[in-house]
């Protein structure tokens, strides 16, 4: 009898650990690192250099991150998709390893730093997997480029700055920024700019992009919407607006989680992601 009141005891408080825990959309889990790559280095694009790495065999399939981030937050993906995929990251201009010049950071020079990393590495097409401004970039490219990409993944993407939510209060967000900051300073050619870089990438934030229902009504590319059921960042209005004006568009809600699904699970990420991919005819 002593022993099964030991375990009740240790049952009951298990079950009041996880009445306490956080939930997993208000967690930022650590930032992963890639595995070890087939091909990395620096690409001259645009004036400036891409840090890109390539992963896997097959068709090619480009990951884009977020703002502020680097490539090394698709390392969960990587692992999963370099099994049957030729995946390649990249650090976005001024982000992470990648260097910039004195032009402004905008979406349609972003866009064209893919293309042009995309020549560099002889990628005629692709199919594109986006993370907010990694999101974004891919709907700009599959807007006008659509001849240069597959298909197209954009989770938590926004159309024009209303379709942002106030983050300022966001303990996951902040703690992201502080995060990013340090980052930053360890990957970055320039370490000890995050300031002005953040206040530069706030800027883009805060003006573009600006797209109607008529621009993304031109997207041909087969396209899924996605957003987090929890995203603190993302106006579920904006994202269920987009997935109405894409032509034969998906709309995908994740369940549980917020901006930084990819890191809080990896493995509903994944199953979507690869679902898209295999499932989902290309052009």
């Amino acid at each position: 009898m002593r022993r099964w009141g030991i375990v009740a005891t240790f049952a009951i408080l298990l079950v009041a650990a996880g009445a306490n825990a956080e939930p997993q959309w208000m967690t930022l889990p650590p930032t992963p690192s890639l595995p070890k790559a087939v091909q990395s280095g620096y690409a001259p694009v645009n004036g400036i250099k891409i840090w890109y790495a390539a992963f896997g065999r097959g068709e090619p399939v480009i990951l884009l991150h977020g703002g502020l981030a680097n490539a090394d937050y698709w390392g969960n993906q990587v692992h999963a998709l370099q099994k049957s995929y030729r995946v390649i990251v990249m650090d976005s201009r001024g982000h992470g390893r990648s260097t910039r010049n004195e032009q402004p950071y905008g979406y349609d020079l972003m866009a064209a730093d893919v293309i042009g990393l995309m020549d560099y590495l002889e990628i005629p097409k692709a199919a594109i997997i986006g993370w907010s401004d990694g999101a974004i970039i891919g709907l700009d490219i599959a807007m006008h480029h659509p001849e240069r990409v597959s298909k197209l993944f954009a989770f938590a993407a926004n159309s024009d700055p209303s379709g942002v939510a106030d983050i300022a209060k966001s303990p996951v967000f902040n703690a992201f920024i502080a995060r990013a900051e340090k980052e930053y300073e360890k990957l970055s050619p320039t370490p000890y700019q995050y300031k002005a870089f953040l206040a530069q990438i706030t800027k883009m934030w805060e003006t573009q992009p600006n797209w109607t229902a008529a621009d993304l009504n031109r997207i041909t590319v087969p396209t899924w919407i996605a957003d987090a059921d929890h995203d603190e960042a993302i106006k579920r209005t904006n994202t269920e607006f987009m997935a109405a004006s894409i032509p034969n568009a998906g709309l995908l809600l994740q369940p549980q989680v917020s901006h930084f699904s990819f890191l809080q699970d990896p493995e509903q990420f994944n199953t979507d992601v690869l679902h898209f991919l295999q499932h989902v005819p290309g052009k």
